[in-house]
């Protein structure tokens, strides 16, 4: 059976391809990148996340991120362990847990600045094309919320 142009169901016509595709790939951008500041992708997110706004509590970030506590929880640890965060109980309600930049984790913004440029350097796209289907992304993402 040959494949008609305008089968609904041709892998190439799927949004949800394009965007699994893309990410793993663009993901995989980041690795050689990331590498040299001792992070993963991931760990890259709670990162950015605190180089926004430090202390946050881990439920902020989870939201933020749009990542459940049991993924969360162990970037965490491991963000902790390298000595770029601290966790402790929220003096006010003990059911929350604050996320803290340590003053390694502060100065590794400082490296990381230069992250998006490398990005966009390898991907070899125009800047203004790049803030276009991030846009366009962000928009996709609030209509799937909905």
């Amino acid at each position: 059976m040959t494949q008609m142009q305008d089968d609904p169901l041709a892998l190439d016509r799927q949004v949800c391809f394009a965007l699994a595709a893309a990410s793993r790939s663009v993901i995989g951008m980041y690795r050689p990148v990331l590498a040299p500041l001792g992070l993963t992708h991931p760990q890259y997110l709670v990162m950015l996340s605190l180089w926004e706004r430090s202390p946050r509590t881990v439920r902020d970030i989870g939201q933020a991120l749009r990542l459940e506590p049991a993924t969360l929880s162990p970037l965490l640890k491991r963000l902790e362990s390298a000595g770029l965060l601290t966790r402790q109980r929220n003096r006010e309600d003990e059911r929350s847990l604050d996320v803290e930049l340590t003053a390694a984790g502060r100065s590794l913004r400082t490296k990381a600045e230069l992250v998006p440029a490398q990005i966009v350097e390898r991907l070899g796209m125009d800047v203004a094309e790049l803030e276009r289907i991030r846009d366009s992304l962000t928009q996709l993402l609030a209509a799937s919320d909905g």
